[in-house]
């Protein structure tokens, strides 16, 4: 398949870059400029060997990325906060592909966003207790993601929404549970690794197209 992904000189997105092209995928990976993407696919690994092209663009301008998402099969954001402070990256940047997106006809979008503003189906602790206090740590990331959420939901495209919880650097642990009508229990974290895993699995999965999913070890 051809993907682009955006946000890929992160940690999430370049462990989604390094899989995809794992995998055999062709992958346009999006980074600001003076970024770069330092993806090292291990010997061995991908039957077929994928091919990777490094595009600079201004995510924030739907012009300047429309051409890079024309042609593609699928968009894949793993834009995010740096630090903690007042942010819109996530919005925006959306806004941005949404638009993009439009412009060329290509419909398959998958975001990530964060399992932190969701509660339907949290135990009475992880709801009441621990979900406020993150709701004030995270405060401007948080209300960053759910105004990305709430621009996604509407758009006229095939989207994803992906929900991970705190996220660690660990070894893939291989083991994804996901869930569609609410949160997963006991899920407090999540490898990067893996959520990108889950994200190159999704892109094909008919059954979570405009659905929230939120996903943990």
């Amino acid at each position: 398949m051809k993907l682009v992904v955006f946000g890929a000189s992160g940690r999430i997105g370049t462990e989604l870059v390094r899989q995809a092209l794992a995998a055999g995928h062709e992958v346009t990976a999006v980074v600001r400029e003076g970024s770069t993407v330092d993806v090292q696919v291990p010997a061995g690994v991908g039957a077929h060997g994928g091919a990777l092209e490094v595009v600079s663009a201004e995510v924030m301008d739907p012009a300047a990325i429309a051409s890079v998402i024309s042609g593609q099969d699928a968009v894949l954001s793993a834009l995010g906060p740096r630090g903690r402070g007042p942010t819109t990256v996530c919005a925006d940047g959306t806004r941005s592909m949404v638009e993009a997106m439009g412009q060329t006809g290509v419909r398959r979008l998958l975001v990530v966003s964060a399992a932190a503003i969701h509660t339907t189906g949290d135990d009475p602790f992880t709801k009441y207790v621990v979900k406020p206090i993150l709701g004030r740590v995270l405060k401007d990331s948080l209300t960053d993601s759910r105004r990305m959420e709430e621009l996604v939901q509407p758009a006229d495209l095939d989207w994803t929404i992906v929900c991970p919880p705190r996220l660690t650097n660990a070894a893939p642990k291989g083991r994804i549970r996901s869930n569609t009508e609410g949160t997963v229990r006991g899920g407090f974290s999540m490898t990067r690794a893996d959520v990108a895993t889950y994200l190159l699995q999704a892109v094909a999965d008919e059954s979570v197209i405009r659905r929230t999913v939120v996903i943990a070890n």
